[in-house]
């Protein structure tokens, strides 16, 4: 059975970075997409990044474009992001979650979901 785990969540003060990690194993199917999703406290789960894995090719909710990137590591079934420059609203549960096809926003289209790894980032 296949899982996602994320890591790399902490507290951080506005202006400090983390880099967070999921890890994939036990899939029949290579990942099509992955996505950084986030949701903050009484709030619905927002998409922050995605990448394709042919491509490489990473997308951006505008909120954290120049702040935060994504990216692969084939070899280690890890996707990664970079979180820089963080401010206050970037506080939340950090999911990444896989496609088995497509590369969209749109949750539904994701298959398998991590357990999530919160990030507090504080004034």
């Amino acid at each position: 059975l296949g899982q996602l785990v994320e890591s790399g969540g902490g507290s951080v003060q506005a202006g400090g970075s983390l880099r967070l990690s999921c890890t994939a194993s036990g899939y029949s199917d290579s990942w099509a997409c992955m996505g950084w999703f986030r949701q903050g406290p009484g709030a619905g789960r927002e998409g922050v990044a995605r990448i394709w894995r042919a491509s490489g090719n990473p997308y951006y909710t505008d909120s954290v474009k120049g702040r935060f990137t994504i990216s692969q590591n084939d070899a280690k079934n890890t996707v990664y992001l970079q979180m820089n420059s963080l401010k206050p609203e970037d506080t939340g549960m950090y999911y990444c979650a896989r496609t088995s096809w497509g590369c969209s926003w749109n949750t539904g289209s994701y298959d398998s979901w991590g357990q999530g790894t919160q990030v507090t980032v504080s004034s």
